[in-house]
């Protein structure tokens, strides 16, 4: 009887919504609970662009505070991961620059706008083995978080066309092997769906 109940609960449920939307909604309420990675994006405007925009990615070279220290470039990187299948003329510094350096290096390549970004703030947090070897502190456990912040400039007049704070954690269910940074591509990626205007999928 049992059974019966919650196959035709189950069944309900589908006449209502496609699998694909009940998938998404249940990964929004396990990432709102704590179960899944997590991020929360906040833009100043609404700002976009053209898809043939020239963006050129940069990265700052502040470290941010704490005992984790992500790889130089790293968000960069990242960020170039995620934009490259929105704007197929996208290019990035391969070492971290100054704002200075960064614009100049983006106008000679010809770019129309500047994705400047910034790691503010990392927790790497021990999620393996090995991670406890080193620090053996029972504190120390846990998930990891960081946040980012991004500045996107125009070449051209280097008017501030939008600015960005992504704040992301980890989930219970996802935090083995996870270092800060490996949170920041899925933001990213839908940052750079959301200077095109297109929404979540």
């Amino acid at each position: 009887m049992r059974s019966l109940v919650l196959l035709l609960a189950v069944l309900a449920l589908g006449g209502c919504m496609n699998v694909s939307d009940m998938a998404e909604g249940t990964r929004y309420h396990m990432s709102d609970a704590g179960l899944l990675d997590h991020s929360d994006s906040r833009r100043v405007n609404n700002f976009r662009i053209q898809p043939d925009s020239f963006v050129y990615i940069a990265q700052g070279a502040f470290a941010p505070p704490g005992s984790a220290y992500p790889r130089p470039n790293v968000i960069a990187e990242v960020a170039f991961d995620g934009f490259i299948e929105y704007f197929p003329m996208v290019r990035r510094a391969r070492v971290p620059e100054g704002l200075d350096e960064a614009m100049g290096e983006a106008r000679a390549a010809g770019a129309h706008y500047l994705l400047y970004t910034r790691f503010a703030k990392s927790d790497d947090r021990i999620g393996n083995s090995d991670e406890w070897l080193d620090q053996e502190a029972v504190d120390r456990l846990g998930i990891d978080s960081g946040i980012i912040q991004i500045m996107l400039i125009e070449t051209s007049t280097q008017y501030l066309i939008d600015t960005a704070r992504i704040k992301s954690r980890g989930g219970l269910l996802t935090f083995h092997d996870k270092k800060p940074e490996d949170l920041m591509g899925p933001p990213l990626e839908q940052y750079a769906r959301s200077l095109l205007g297109l929404s979540d999928q």
